[in-house]
């Protein structure tokens, strides 16, 4: 028999039956709207030279004024450097890291074990920054525990105060990140991999495959969907650089590396109290994540793999 296309009528019967859903669903349709499409709003001021006295109707409107400041000013222009090369970076070695350590997790045989390191690798996750950064400056300052270990097996002769040198931040900053994130990271693609078919392993021993061979044949094809999602929507997280680690880890003589447009808004928009040149480079901020995601996805599309849309 034919399944009928024709669509059900809603009808007040139906509406009463399900309108506990709909109470619900419209608390967070407000809910959406006060919290992130109202604030939107906000950004007529990076149009105008806006004075918390006048507000945004009466304050005067001057173009793209702030924004052709933004691109002229060597600061943002190093902002936005340091910015990219510190996400590019956290994006490469947590999204590395945490595939690497969601398959050798499962390639651990005792339930046990398997179990008791996962636990251990979340822990980091549900620390506040402010703790990570703490225990990252003192086990990197001159007399931490890095510094008398490297002095120790006499890899160096005199401590380094890491927080010094320019070359040491970016790396730091993905240290951090790899450190506090990749057991939390790790959990969607271990629930990936349990949704893969355990025939496909058993097929392998059979034809004589051991565990590398595995991994490269069945374990990575079969997150790849996972794999290519998750990067697509990391790729738009490249410029949203954790705002504590350089705010809170940065200092004088590493300000050329450790400034972020975070830092940069909060310095123009609070501190000299520019509040339209700091919606100005949140606005820049927020177009080049969704056009990193557009271009991520349709490279995605065209090479067939998973995408967002």
């Amino acid at each position: 028999m034919a399944k009928s296309n024709k669509k059900q009528a809603i009808t007040m019967k139906e509406i009463k039956r399900q309108k506990f859903l709909l109470i619900w669903s419209a608390v967070f349709v407000i809910y959406g709207i006060i919290f992130y499409y109202v604030p939107l709003g906000g950004w007529i001021m990076a149009f105008q030279h806006y004075k918390p006295k006048t507000g945004l109707l009466h304050s005067k409107f001057v173009g793209l004024d702030k924004f052709k400041f933004l691109f002229y000013d060597d600061v943002f222009l190093k902002v936005i450097r340091n910015t990219l090369a510190m996400g590019i970076l956290t994006l490469v070695a947590t999204f590395i890291m945490a595939i690497a350590f969601a398959i050798l997790l499962n390639e651990v045989k005792s339930m046990f074990a398997k179990k008791a390191i996962q636990t251990i690798s979340y822990l980091p996750h549900f620390l506040s920054w402010i703790i990570v950064c703490g225990i990252l400056h003192d086990a990197l300052s001159g007399s931490g525990i890095v510094n008398e270990v490297l002095v120790g097996l006499h890899i160096l002769k005199t401590p380094i105060n890491f927080f010094a040198h320019p070359g040491y931040f970016w790396p730091i900053v993905a240290f951090a990140n790899v450190w506090k994130e990749t057991g939390w990271n790790a959990i969607i693609y271990l629930a990936a991999i349990t949704s893969i078919d355990p025939c496909l392993y058993e097929a392998a021993s059979i034809d004589g495959g051991g565990r590398w061979a595995k991994i490269r044949h069945i374990t990575l094809p079969g997150i790849r969907p996972t794999i290519m999602i998750l990067l697509i929507m990391n790729i738009g997280n490249v410029l949203n650089t954790s705002f504590e680690i350089p705010y809170l880890l940065g200092n004088g003589l590493i300000k050329s590396v450790s400034d972020t447009i975070d830092i940069y808004v909060l310095t123009w928009g609070i501190s000299q109290s520019d509040y339209s040149l700091g919606t100005a480079a949140g606005i820049f901020k927020s177009i080049v994540s969704i056009v990193l995601i557009l271009i991520a996805n349709s490279v995605a599309k065209r090479s067939g793999g998973e995408r967002l849309f």
